[in-house]
Order: C-alpha cells, then structure tokens, then sequence
C-alpha cells in the first residue's frame, strides 16, 4: 500500500510527458508545464504555456478561430493514438478524449473519460461548499445557454478542479445542426457562450474562489457535456 501514492505519481508523470511530447511533435512546440489528475472514471490532462509560433501570429491577426478548427482537426485525428498509449501506460481503457483550449491565457485541457460507469463521482466533495447549491447554480447557467439538462453529475477532483457532467442538454435547433454535420460550428459557438454564463453565475460565491479558468467539450451525438473549472487560489490565502 505503501508504494501506491508513487505509483500513480509515476503515472501521471508518464502521461504527462508523454502529451507534452505529442503536442511538440505535432505542433512544433510542447507546453511549458503539464498536470495530470487521475479520478476515475476521468483523466484530466491540464496544459500551460502552449501556442506555437504560427498560432502565435493568427491570433495576433485575430484568427483565434482558425487556431482552434486546426487544433480541433488535429485532435479528433490524435485521439486513437492517445487512447492506445494511456492504456500501455497505466491501463487505463479510455473511452472518449474531449479538449478545450484558452488561447489568451496558452492554456488547455484533455478530458478522457474512461470506461467504467459514470456516477455522482464526490470525491470528497468539501464540507464547507454546498453541493446542492452548486448543482442548482451549474443547472440554471447550463439553462440559459440551452436548456436545463436531464442530469447533472459534480466531482471535486481537487483543491484547483471542478468536474461537470450533463445530460440530455441540446435543444431540438441544436440536434438538427448535428444531425446535419455542424458540429464544429456548434463547438465554436457554444464555448464562449457556455464560458461566458458560468463567468457571470454565483458559482464564485458558492465556491468562496475565483474561476480562473473553463474548459468546456461535448459528445454531441450522445447529448452528454463536459466542463472542467480551474480555480484560482483560494480567496483567503
């Protein structure tokens, strides 16, 4: 037992350079630093200081939108092979891999949900934060971007992270542009929209911390969402 809190350092380690590398073979440039949180049934991969040089310049010509297509592209190309190595490095059976990226801040983030069931995953949800109150304020941002969701899980991955699951979220306009093939331009639509009512909900408050940070992703033909928050230290410290 003894051996177990090294292991899994030894793990996240290993993911850890391992998505540095991918990104800098693909890229050109990797992350300046890479965490990796592992709660199962998720895998958060959280990257800083990523944009590479031609990035660089597109967003400097305001051509953010074109980064993050290119990025998406890449992604959904790369997905296979991450899933392939997460599994020879910790055996871990992934079954889906969702990203998000913050370009202003050189930030972004992998959620790769791995197989096992999905459930109101607490992981010590802190006492002195109200769950409930929280699901409440998630549920009424989640509402006003769309509609409420059928369900809505909650895990506290750590003292930095928040992870939210939703269910059953698009509404009809929204199923008939995936139906369609628009589901990029849903994604590119969607993620400042999503950022922007959780940056303006009493999440904060509830929290008593800052949001420094939302990642946001969708399995849009299952209707499931996936939203990671990145807190910034805690008010009182």
């Amino acid at each position: 037992m003894g051996n177990e809190p090294v292991k899994e350092k030894s793990v996240q380690s290993k993911i850890g350079s391992y998505i540095s590398s991918l990104l800098r073979d693909h890229f050109g440039k990797g992350p300046t630093s890479v965490y990796v949180t592992i709660k199962k049934p998720y895998v958060i991969v959280h990257v800083r200081g990523f944009l590479a040089p031609t990035e660089k310049i597109l967003v400097k010509q305001k051509q953010s939108r074109r980064v993050l297509e290119t990025r998406d592209l890449l992604m959904e190309d790369l997905k296979q092979a991450i899933k392939l190595e997460l599994w020879k490095i910790a055996n871990l059976d992934v079954k889906q891999i969702f990203t998000d990226w913050n370009l202003e801040n050189k930030t972004g983030v992998f959620i790769a949900l791995l197989e096992q069931e999905e459930g109101d995953e607490h992981f010590d949800w802190p006492e002195n934060i109200d769950m409930e109150a929280f699901k409440s304020e998630a549920i009424d941002a989640s509402q006003k971007a769309q509609k409420k969701p059928e369900n809505i899980n909650v895990s506290w991955l750590n003292d930095r992270s928040i992870l939210i699951a939703r269910s059953g979220l698009f509404v009809e306009i929204e199923k008939e542009l995936i139906k369609n093939g628009f589901i990029e331009e849903l994604r590119l639509a969607k993620r400042p929209l999503e950022t922007r009512l959780i940056k303006q909900s009493n999440l904060e408050s509830i929290l008593q911390q800052n949001i420094h940070e939302v990642f946001v992703d969708w399995d849009f033909q299952n209707d499931k969402g996936y939203m990671v928050l990145i807190l910034a230290k805690n008010k009182n410290e």
